[in-house]
């Protein structure tokens, strides 16, 4: 089932109260207080995530106000299966429906920055290298002016997950039965991926967009503006594994997630102690509409109030995961 309303809609008022936040401990890694461990310089190499661990958080430049998820508009292949057995999968493009879904995609997301009445807003886009994907970027762009657009990076580690270069349709049907008995996370394609082949790099990516936000890698020369919007433009798989990289989510709640539509976005917005909440543009219904479980709701709430660094100790899953806790309880 394709999700296509996860971009219109404000977060409503919430049901679920406020988690209790509790300060994360700290490790003392040295032999006394008063000494410390010296980074190495690597030579006369420049690191800035280096440099960076010795800056006081104050320091640091304003994380983005989003983290916008695009899925490429509709291709060719969203409509004839075909396509991929004539075609190499990084070179299928879009419709004409698919532009247009992109460029309006584009104003959504204008319309949706400008609610904030800020005037130094800019974007900043990475994007996956195959054709449909470029040109979702090309068409949604088409919302913003020059002045607008901090920057772009195409980035390998986002494309579509590999399913073994020219496809053959009937075998492609009969490999995806399979996967459905296998398991849609571990199933991996003859001579392609599987979706946890795609969660390693990922996590690659992940950690560079980090280390791009912890530094303020996009942000013009000399600016620090709280008003930065980060856009990926992907596939839907691709980006749904982002999510389940990004909030730790399990192969359990992976594999009840669903696909949103060609040109469809998610939003994780900046919460209140500076982490990043799906609860702060989307409601619940529409997260439940996605996929997301009562338990994934609550630690999105809990990430609207969070502070970068905590961790969640009262997380639901627990006390699901460990089931001895209920004995504790009755002692």
């Amino acid at each position: 089932m394709a999700i296509h309303s996860l971009t219109t809609y404000p977060a409503s008022s919430l049901l679920l109260p406020p988690r209790k936040l509790i300060k994360s401990s700290f490790i003392q890694c040295c032999k006394t207080q008063n000494e410390s461990i010296e980074l190495s310089t690597n030579g006369k190499a420049s690191f800035p995530e280096k440099s960076l661990q010795k800056q006081p958080s104050n320091n640091r430049p304003p994380r983005p106000r989003r983290i916008i998820l695009v899925r490429h508009g509709q291709s060719q292949g969203n409509v004839d299966e075909s396509v991929y057995t004539r075609i190499a999968d990084p070179k299928i493009a879009l419709t004409e429906k698919g532009k247009a879904q992109a460029e309006e995609c584009g104003k959504r997301i204008r319309e949706m920055i400008e609610k904030d009445e800020a005037d130094d807003w800019k974007v900043y886009f990475y994007v996956s290298p195959y054709k449909r994907t470029r040109e979702t970027l090309q068409n949604l762009a088409r919302a913003f002016e020059r002045s607008r657009i901090a920057g772009m990076r195409e980035e390998p580690r986002l494309r579509e997950q590999d399913f073994g270069n020219f496809q053959d349709r009937e075998r492609m049907r009969a490999e995806k039965a399979i996967r459905m008995l296998y398991g849609r996370f571990f199933f991996r394609f003859p001579n392609g991926e599987s979706a946890a082949d795609v969660y390693d790099r990922v996590t690659g990516f992940r950690e560079t967009l980090r280390a791009d936000i912890d530094i303020g890698r996009f942000q013009p020369p000399g600016e620090q503006s709280p008003n930065m919007n980060l856009v990926i433009v992907s596939h839907g798989l691709t980006l749904r594994v982002f999510l389940m990289r990004w909030y730790k989510w399990t192969v359990e709640q992976y594999e009840k997630l669903h696909n949103f539509g060609n040109g469809g976005m998610v939003v994780m917005e900046r919460g209140f102690g500076g982490r990043y909440s799906l609860l702060m543009h989307h409601t619940e219904e529409e997260l439940k509409e996605f996929g997301l479980t009562d338990e994934m709701l609550m630690d999105q709430e809990w990430q609207k109030f969070a502070r970068p660094g905590e961790l969640n100790y009262d997380f639901p899953m627990m006390n699901s995961f460990f089931t001895h806790f209920k004995h504790d309880d009755c002692q």
